[in-house]
C-alpha cells in the first residue's frame, strides 16, 4: 500500500514539474507593467469578463471591518483576541496575467490589503533562500540544531529566555516537517497556545494527548507557522521583511508599499536590539499587507519555478519540494502551495497548476500550462474552483 501511494506522489510531482511556461514570456520591469487588449493574446473577452463577474458576484460574506471579519472566523477559539494589525479592506479586486502581460483587472488592484495566509508562501520562499544559500543545510535537520535560547524583548521587564525547540517532542521536528505542517510542535509562543488554534473537540485533554509522530497527521496552525519564523529569524540574524525585500521582492520588481507585520508582542533580542519576529499569517492580525500587482509578481516567480527574467531566486530543488506533495495532506506542498492533486481544487484545472491561499478569501492561482497567473481577492472560498473554471474557458484549446 505504501508503494502505491509514494508512486502516485512521484507521478504528481513529475506532471507538475513537466508543465513549464515558455521561456520568452514577459516580465514586468520595476514600476511599470504592459496591459494587453485579451483578443490580442487571442483569449476570448466574454469568457474573460464572466471569469471576473462571477469573483465580483461572490464576493466573501465576511465582513470587510476585519476586528469583525476576524471574529467570524476565529472568534468560538480560545485566546482569539488579535495582537497584530487588522485594518479594514477594501472591494473585491485582482488580476488576469497571461504570459506575463495583464489582460484585464478590476477593483482596486493597487489598494494594499491584509492577503492572511498567503504570508506562507513568502515565509516559505525566505526559508528557500536560507536553505539553498546554506544557512540550512538540509531541511531534513532538526530546527533545534539551529535554535540557541531566544531572549524576549520586554521593556522596563525583567529578561525572559524562551526554548520553542527544547522539548522531546520539538527537539524531534526538522524545517521539512515545519514546513510541510505536519510537525505537531507542541508550546505556547507570543500568548497563543498551539492547541488554541483551530482546536480539535477535545482540546481540553491537549496536555496529556500523545504527540503525533513527526510527519504523520498534516494540521493547519498559525502558532506553529509562527515557530517556524521564529526559527528562520534566528538563523537569518535579520528581520525576514528585509531577507524578503533583498531576494524576492526588489529583484521580482515589487512596489514599496507592502509591509510584513509581526505581533505586538513579538519582539526579540537580536544581537543587543530589538527585532520583531513576523508571522505567518493574519489569524491574530499582521501578516503581510500587500497589493494585487505585488503578489501577481510573486505568483510570476513561482509561475516560472523561481526564475525571474533568467535570474534564478529560487532554486529548482527549492521549486520542485514546494510542489511535491505531503503524505499527510497530498493537497499541499510547502508552506501554502496548495496543489490541484486529482483536481480537488478546480476540477478544470489542470493538475500541474497550484495556488497560494490565504482566509479571505485571497489567491493567487499558478497555471505553468497555461502561462497563467490569477490574483483574486474577497471570494468566497467555495467558489475558487468555479472562478477558475470560467476563467480557462477564456484560452483556446491548443
Amino acid at each position: 500500500m505504501k508503494q502505491i501511494i509514494w508512486v502516485a506522489l512521484l507521478v504528481a510531482s513529475v506532471s507538475a514539474q513537466a508543465q513549464q511556461p515558455s521561456s520568452t514570456s514577459y516580465f514586468p520591469p520595476q514600476g511599470s507593467w504592459e496591459h494587453r487588449a485579451p483578443a490580442t493574446m487571442g483569449l476570448r473577452s466574454d469568457k474573460l469578463d464572466a471569469a471576473i463577474q462571477f469573483a465580483i458576484q461572490n464576493e466573501s460574506k465576511q465582513s470587510r471591518n476585519m476586528d469583525s471579519a476576524q471574529w467570524q472566523s476565529f472568534g468560538k477559539e480560545p485566546y482569539s483576541d488579535p495582537v497584530g494589525a487588522l485594518i479594514d479592506r477594501a472591494d473585491p479586486s485582482g488580476i488576469i496575467i497571461y504570459k506575463g502581460y495583464i489582460v484585464a483587472e478590476w477593483g482596486q488592484p493597487s489598494r494594499v490589503d491584509i492577503t492572511n495566509s498567503v504570508t506562507k508562501s513568502f515565509l516559505s520562499a525566505v526559508v528557500g533562500v536560507a536553505v539553498d544559500k546554506g544557512l540550512i543545510r538540509s531541511v531534513y535537520d532538526t530546527v533545534a540544531a539551529y535554535m540557541p535560547p531566544i531572549e524576549i524583548f520586554h521593556p522596563g521587564q525583567a529578561t525572559e529566555i524562551i526554548t520553542p525547540f527544547a522539548s522531546a517532542h520539538n527537539r524531534q521536528l526538522t524545517w521539512e516537517v515545519m514546513l510541510r505542517q505536519t510537525s505537531d510542535w507542541e508550546g505556547t509562543l507570543w500568548g497563543k497556545p498551539d492547541w488554541a488554534d483551530r482546536p480539535d473537540s477535545n482540546f481540553s485533554s491537549w496536555k496529556t494527548r500523545p504527540r503525533h509522530a513527526p510527519g504523520t497527521v498534516w494540521k493547519y496552525n498559525d502558532t506553529r507557522v509562527n515557530a517556524l519564523a521564529l526559527a528562520a529569524t534566528s538563523v537569518w540574524r535579520q528581520p525576514l521583511p528585509q531577507i524578503l525585500k533583498q531576494y524576492i521582492m526588489e529583484p521580482i520588481g515589487a512596489s514599496t508599499t507592502w509591509r510584513w507585520m509581526g505581533y505586538n508582542n513579538a519582539w526579540i533580542v537580536l544581537d543587543g536590539q530589538p527585532v520583531q519576529s513576523v508571522s505567518g499569517g493574519g489569524h491574530y492580525g499582521g501578516g503581510m499587507y500587500i497589493n494585487a500587482y505585488d503578489m501577481g509578481r510573486f505568483g510570476l516567480l513561482t509561475l516560472h519555478r523561481g526564475i525571474w527574467n533568467g535570474n534564478r531566486l529560487l532554486s529548482e530543488q527549492w521549486v520542485k519540494q514546494s510542489l511535491t506533495p505531503t503524505t499527510a495532506n497530498t493537497g499541499y506542498g510547502y508552506m501554502n502551495w496548495f496543489l490541484n492533486t486529482d483536481h480537488k481544487l478546480a476540477t478544470k484545472a489542470p493538475v500541474s497548476s497550484f495556488i497560494h491561499i490565504g482566509n479571505g478569501a485571497n489567491i493567487i492561482y499558478v497555471d505553468p500550462e497555461h502561462n497563467l497567473v490569477a490574483v483574486v481577492r474577497w471570494i468566497e472560498s467555495k467558489a475558487i474552483g468555479e472562478m477558475i473554471g470560467k476563467l480557462l474557458e477564456a484560452i483556446p484549446e491548443k
